[in-house]
């Protein structure tokens, strides 16, 4: 058997063994009276959400939609992942802004899928390594290290995601109080306040209009005004939301003017919003000194000195 051959079936072996012990570890937690109670418990989760609705056949499906169906359906039947991970990444799902009801299913799938193509690849690239390649424990190390990588990155860049957009939505927030403060003291209503600067910031922020519009239908069709108002809270988590919502309810609940609430807050929001630029501002110049010395200063010298240094050069070379 050549070299190519023997590295070609180490590599099918490592496949192998790996989806084997994916199977060996479905049918620990699907096997035994444990084995159907967590299955059990996992479905009882999964039942909160209505199965996978199929499209209408007068709607045509796109392909995002059919490739979001497959992997709601293969992240719904996976047993790697219990139920408290499940709940737990359902609450960073919300929070980061995707609320569907399948959102948790298709980021399980795409982890799962992403860390099987690294180990896929690392099994297969792994070979041409220098000096470590040609050893196959090695390989096979490398081949866990990135299914593990793999089925970690998804869920990084989805919190790198939700980061982003709170901090668009902390950016924007100052205006959204002045709009509330403007709405309220017109005489309207919380509800249609909040739905009103939801109206007015779909254009300026989009996920802060779409997190006051959700609120408003809350309002609007429960009863519970302080509920709506913590969902809104555990939704955003933001020190600036949590802020705003406390002063609301404590206006509610003393039967203070909420206007006057508002507006002392919005002057709060904005002051602290005009400190957060001038220290950017100031860190400014710092950060730009590297940058400067790397690639600004050596042209500057080049231009400055190249002549002088042509001319010298030409001086000695007599």
């Amino acid at each position: 058997m050549s070299q190519d051959s023997a590295q070609t079936l180490i590599n099918l072996l490592m496949l192998f063994a790996l989806f084997a012990g994916l199977a060996l570890w479905w049918l620990t937690k699907h096997g035994g009276q444990r084995g159907r109670i967590a299955e059990r418990a996992r479905n009882a989760v999964l039942s909160q959400r209505v199965d996978i609705v199929r499209i209408d056949e007068e709607e045509e499906a796109t392909w995002r939609t059919k490739l979001a169906q497959r992997l709601a359906r293969i992240g719904d039947r996976l047993p790697l992942f219990n139920v408290e991970y499940r709940l737990k990444l359902q609450k960073q799902m919300v929070r980061n802004g995707y609320r569907h009801r399948h959102a948790v299913s298709i980021l399980l799938a795409v982890k799962f899928v992403v860390g099987l193509i690294c180990a896929a690849l690392s099994v297969m690239l792994g070979s041409h390594i220098p000096v470590i390649g040609q050893y196959p424990a090695v390989r096979g190390a490398m081949m866990l290290m990135d299914f593990i990588t793999g089925m970690i990155v998804p869920e990084y860049i989805v919190q790198f995601l939700g980061a982003r957009r709170r901090k668009q939505m902390a950016g924007c927030l100052p205006d959204a109080l002045d709009l509330l403060v403007i709405c309220t003291n017109a005489g309207n209503s919380l509800a249609v306040s909040i739905r009103r600067v939801a109206d007015e910031m779909l254009t300026i922020c989009p996920p802060l209009a779409d997190e006051f519009s959700l609120t408003a239908d809350e309002l609007k069709l429960s009863g519970d005004n302080t509920r709506a108002l913590q969902a809104l809270a555990e939704r955003i988590d933001l020190p600036s939301i949590h802020a705003l919502i406390s002063t609301l309810v404590q206006s509610m609940k003393f039967g203070t003017p909420i206007t006057q609430a508002l507006r002392t807050l919005s002057r709060a929001e904005r002051v602290a919003h005009i400190v957060n630029l001038e220290e950017k501002a100031a860190k400014l110049a710092p950060k730009m000194v590297v940058p400067m010395m790397i690639f600004i200063l050596p042209a500057v010298v080049v231009i400055a000195a190249g002549p002088a240094v042509i001319q010298l050069l030409g001086v000695l070379s007599q």
